[in-house]
């Protein structure tokens, strides 16, 4: 038989052999059908889905931030590099179905000893060899399905790693949307401080005049000025935050210069839409870390299959075909060639129980990923349903905040007049500016508070739940 007959009827018993271990079943659904009701107001199916969800949030800015994160952040550049890897290992199992061929030759001089029959009779000292062994082929029959569960394994591995770079992608634009949307709060609370610190300016005004007019004692005055240093502290402290705040957008974006010019505008920054009711459980396969440990599970399963293929017996194929001759010119005519073709068996017998110890650990470490599966899928799961509690009670604590507001801004203006007209002692109007500010701050809190809430819910399905392809933001 040919060679080339040979390497075809090897192909042949590969194709027709059995691939040992178990083939994956995917687990059994260990989550409710859907999620809990979703927070009460005006829901859109269009919502938005995996790819852009923080445009929903309706805010160029924020947008490019977020495109320049996935494209120059060292976390993703990392996660490409890990793609790269797992793809050489996926060629590496793909090309163990093939024949490994080699060429190589080599020339020598050789001086034998005088000292042995053979050499004083019958070989010339010293003498040439020249040796091209030409193509050599060794080829492993993948009878049991060793190769095929590989690939399948390193296949499933790759998958993962595109999935991890998701799962990173996910993360840093959640982290950046929280992270400017964090900023645009204490932009939004440094602009009220300021505000109010003129307030309380004008009040240290009002009660160094009246105290000159001989109204009032120095007690007021003292008073007024003690309430305006606090504003001025509270600014200072809120200027702080938002540069560190900056400093940590720049570190996600991979942009060391950035800086963001201040805007009031995180009370009129539209919020996303709310999920409707009765959510699937199943929009979690969506999410990139499912899914991933999912491609774990599927990994550790093929590698049973490897190491239960280790137990039966491999054949494999070798040979050679070149020539050989003590000269160089002679070393490609017919008389110089040689070959051989060589079927190896290879059948363990006894190995102190190594090959079952593998088999027991790939088992052990498939259990284990089954169990991380789940787990992974539970924990999305409790994600989303904190995310909807989160979404619900943000909104409420959001509108009773705003009424506490313009409560306390009446109150404070009702003890401005009052004061002014001599009918209120100073004390009653610092407590009014003082909780008006409080009152402001809180709000503005409330606000981050509930669009944040809306950015973990994102995060928590994964991108989104609708079917259409764009993001409808709301006020």
């Amino acid at each position: 038989m040919s060679a080339r007959m040979t390497l075809i009827a090897a192909a042949l018993l590969s194709l027709t052999g059995c691939a040992v271990g178990p083939d994956y079943q995917r687990p059994q659904a260990v989550l409710p059908e859907q999620f809990a009701s979703a927070p009460a107001g005006a829901a859109n199916d269009a919502a938005t889905l995996a790819d852009g969800w923080w445009q929903a949030f309706g805010d160029a800015e924020l947008n490019g931030l977020v495109e320049r994160a996935l494209k120059d952040s060292a976390d993703i550049r990392i996660a490409l590099a890990r793609i790269e890897q797992t793809d050489a290992v996926m060629q590496q199992a793909g090309a163990a179905f093939f024949p490994e061929i080699d060429l190589n030759g080599n020339a020598s001089r050789i001086s034998p000893s005088r000292a042995t029959w053979t050499a004083n009779k019958l070989t010339p000292r010293p003498y040439n060899d020249f040796k091209l062994n030409g193509l050599m082929v060794a080829y492993e029959l993948d009878f049991w399905g060793k190769f095929r569960r590989a690939r399948e394994a390193a296949i499933a591995q790759a998958s993962g790693s595109r999935l991890y770079r998701d799962t990173v992608r996910l993360t840093l634009a959640g982290s950046v949307t929280s992270g400017y949307v964090s900023l645009r709060s204490l932009d939004t609370q440094l602009a009220s401080s300021r505000a109010s610190l003129k307030t309380r300016e004008a009040a240290v005004a009002i009660a160094q005049h009246r105290y000159e007019a001989g109204k009032v004692s120095a007690l007021d005055v003292q008073q007024a000025e003690s309430a305006r240093a606090a504003l001025e502290a509270q600014v200072s402290v809120l200027t702080q935050q938002r540069e560190l705040q900056l400093h940590q957008l720049a570190l996600l974006v991979g942009a060391p210069e950035l800086e963001i010019a201040p805007r009031d505008d995180l009370r009129t920054l539209p919020m996303p839409p709310v999920p409707p009711s009765g959510l699937p459980a199943d929009l979690l396969d969506r999410r990139p870390d499912v899914r991933q440990a999912e491609q774990s599970l599927i990994s550790y399963n093929a590698q049973i299959g490897v190491a239960k293929a280790a137990l039966f017996p491999s054949i494999s194929l070798t040979g050679f075909f070149g020539g050989e001759s003590a000269d160089l010119s002679n070393l490609f005519k017919s008389s110089a060639s040689l070959w051989t073709a060589t079927a190896i068996v290879n059948l363990p017998v006894f190995d102190a129980g190594y090959r079952l110890g593998k088999l027991d650990q790939a088992t052990a470490v498939q259990k284990e990923a089954l169990e991380q599966y789940r787990k992974t899928a539970q924990t999305a799961y409790r994600e989303v349903l904190d995310a909807l509690v989160s979404l619900r009670q943000t909104a409420v604590t959001e509108q009773a905040r705003e009424a506490q507001m313009k409560a306390a801004a009446n109150a404070e203006r009702i003890s401005r007049a009052r004061y002014e007209a001599g009918s209120a002692a100073f004390l009653e109007l610092l407590d009014a500016q003082r909780s008006s500010n409080d009152a402001q701050i809180a709000f503005i809190q409330a606000r981050e508070a509930r669009l944040n809430a809306s950015v973990a819910f994102f995060k928590a399905l994964g991108g989104g739940w609708g079917t259409g392809t764009g993001p409808v933001a709301q006020r």
